[in-house]
């Protein structure tokens, strides 16, 4: 079980990780080829489509990061989590959402369906 929340943690630095092109690495790293990405503002699959998703949230909310919050809960190759969009660690998150990771038989993240359960104030 140790493996889903190192997948987990890996996961979120991609969501936080600056440079392009060690995401780009990153992404290819950790996600099959073809995984889909869903959640209610996007559905992808694969490194390009999940590459534009993590892009254009960091666009949009610049000098924010991506943090876990709470225990990832796990059994076979599926982990849940809740994360927040903070301005600092622990800060108070601007959003929250819950995603699910479903890894291949190599550990390999072969979908992420995600659930958002506050979003940022207009």
């Amino acid at each position: 079980m140790s493996d889903l929340v190192e997948t987990v943690n890996r996961y979120l630095a991609i969501w936080n990780e600056a440079d392009a092109d060690k995401r780009a690495a990153a992404i290819a790293g950790l996600f099959t080829a073809d995984a889909p990405y869903i959640d209610p503002l996007a559905a992808v699959a694969g490194h390009e489509g999940i590459a534009a998703v993590i892009t254009g949230a960091r666009d949009q909310f610049k000098g924010l990061s991506f943090e876990l919050h709470g225990a990832v809960d796990t059994h076979h190759n599926i982990a849940r989590f809740q994360w927040g969009l903070v301005t600092e660690a622990g800060a108070e998150p601007i959003a929250i959402g819950f995603d699910v990771a479903v890894t291949d038989e190599d550990g390999r993240i072969k979908g992420v369906y995600g659930f958002l359960d506050k979003l940022p104030a207009a």
